[in-house]
């Protein structure tokens, strides 16, 4: 397996969960920031190794054999993640970019000496699940906050926009996981909402709101 295909592999899997018949020649060039002939070539050469089925009209979804791979590369990434931030003292919007390297080492031994160490945690520093050893992953009852109405609370487990700029975003905000979160109003206009947290006022945009993450709580 070279990188480029792990990295294939790995951006199917995620746009699977958006395009569920196949994923689009077109949508995956986007996603890798290339070409729809370059994406058409690596189809060919995933599809010889089997570990994508293609359809015309339809996609190309992983195997079998393909989304274990997938998987284990995610696995990897988010363990990766969160050593950085939980040992080495990164912040979570610094971390990405360095596990898109570390994910593609091949000790198997190294990853489950790793998990050991870090005493197998089920999330990584975005809230997204870690895949254990077989490659299941944990289910965690969250919906974004843009669905939540007034009045509503909820404990934040999660960012559906990983990138540094939005990361950066909350921590100026002090928006982070684990931190209860109560809706005071949400404006019909525009989608933006009052937030409550550590009895102080915060005021968000929809686009926010969208890509943030809580389990919702009770108040009964």
């Amino acid at each position: 397996m070279t990188l480029s295909e792990e990295n294939y592999l790995k951006s199917i899997f995620h746009l699977e969960k958006k395009y569920v018949r196949g994923v689009s020649t077109n949508a995956l060039a986007e996603e890798m920031e290339t070409k729809a002939s370059s994406v058409t070539d690596m189809i060919k050469k995933l599809s010889e190794k089997n570990l994508v089925n293609y359809k015309k009209y339809q996609g190309v979804k992983l195997s079998e054999k393909g989304n274990s791979i997938a998987v284990q590369i995610i696995r990897k990434h988010r363990l990766w993640e969160y050593f950085l931030v939980e040992k080495l003292d990164f912040n979570w919007d610094e971390v990405h970019d360095i596990a898109e390297q570390l994910e593609h080492i091949k000790s198997d031994e190294l990853i489950a000496k790793l998990d050991k160490f870090l005493e197998y945690p089920k999330r990584d520093p975005h809230g997204d699940p870690i895949p254990d050893a077989e490659g299941n992953f944990a289910n965690l009852e969250k919906k974004i906050l843009a669905e939540f109405d007034e009045g509503d609370q909820g404990i934040c487990v999660g960012v559906k926009d990983s990138s540094a700029a939005f990361l950066q975003y909350l921590d100026r905000n002090k928006i982070k996981l684990g931190k209860s979160i109560t809706i005071l109003e949400k404006e019909q206009f525009d989608g933006s909402m009052i937030l409550k947290m550590n009895n102080k006022e915060l005021t968000i945009s929809k686009v926010a709101a969208n890509n943030i993450y809580l389990k919702p709580i009770s108040l009964e």
